[in-house]
């Protein structure tokens, strides 16, 4: 009932409004988004390189429906890593980018070629992009596109929701040579037939996800706050002979920072999901609507606990 009103919320221009003007949404938002603008998200990827952090930086917006819009967020994408460049980040500093944002209901080609500029524009960067998952119905045209797009950046890497049923076998089909697979619980509502349901379900499949990932060849990317998930890594990473520089972890941007500077100063690469853009409160209100226990674990967080 809570999701299904949050989702409401996040439709409703009335409430935006009331929301946005709310002293205690502003902080939240000012804690975990890096701001509207390019020049905003550029200044807090320079505080967090200069924290030894590697980025991942999310153009918030999905679900696009028309094509100029489609087109837009490709071009903003490009717009900040023009902007990022003079920063060195390299590898460092990567993209995330939701395919349905650049038009992956409209037409699965459209999303492709705005796919591959953003990746040309990465590229000229040193650097590279991630696909992020969306609800499962999008998995296969995300993973098709992902195949078209490793033919000419084969870096390109992608996100895999632990929860959903299939993605154990998605895990052994990606865990191939230097092959980027970012591994998250997950997310969205998704129904009890596609996916698991209850944390202690979804904590044992992510497990099993991450020990394919660490057991092959490729480069995991174990996005995770979890202290237990972070002690599991480094336990398979010992196991299956690993080192420090062949899989990292990915955190959100304001959250547990103690921890992140931590692991990066005992030598891990650690990289924060950098949201920023002025749909930052869509993106707010679906995030604690695909979770609602995230309201008060945002308000924890806010206190700083």
């Amino acid at each position: 009932m809570l999701g299904q009103l949050l989702l409401a919320a996040s439709r409703s221009g009335l409430v935006r409004r009331s929301v946005s003007g709310f002293p205690l949404t502003k902080r939240v938002v000012e804690r975990f988004v890096a701001g509207e603008s390019v020049e905003q998200a550029r200044d807090a990827i320079e505080r967090l390189r200069d924290a030894k952090l590697a980025v991942t930086v999310d153009h918030l917006g999905e679900e696009t429906l028309d094509a100029r819009a489609a087109e837009a967020v490709a071009d903003a994408y490009i717009t900040l890593l023009q902007a990022v460049r003079p920063l060195g980040l390299g590898s460092r500093g990567e993209v995330s980018v939701k395919l349905s944002a650049v038009g992956q209901r409209l037409d699965e080609s459209m999303a492709l070629e705005h796919a591959r500029e953003i990746c040309a524009a990465a590229a000229a960067n040193d650097s590279t992009v991630t696909l992020d998952m969306e609800d499962h119905t999008t998995v296969d045209s995300t993973l098709t596109i992902l195949r078209k797009l490793r033919e000419d950046y084969p870096g390109t890497g992608v996100a895999i929701q632990a929860y959903l049923f299939r993605s154990e076998q998605d895990c052994r089909d990606l865990a191939s040579e230097g092959s980027r697979v970012r591994l998250v619980k997950g997310a969205y509502r998704e129904p009890a037939s596609v996916a698991h349901q209850g944390r202690t379900p979804v904590d044992k499949a992510y497990v099993r996800c991450l020990r394919i990932l660490m057991a092959g060849k490729g480069y995991p990317m174990v996005a995770t706050h979890d202290d237990r998930m972070i002690a599991i890594t480094e336990l398979l990473a010992d196991r299956f002979g690993r080192t420090i520089g062949d899989h990292e972890f990915q955190m959100l941007y304001g959250i547990r920072t103690d921890l992140q500077e931590s692991l990066a100063g005992a030598g891990h690469t650690v990289r924060v999901y950098v949201p920023y853009g002025d749909d930052w409160y869509g993106y707010f209100m679906r995030r604690l609507a695909e979770r609602p226990a995230n309201v008060a674990f945002f308000l924890r967080a806010l206190g700083g606990k």
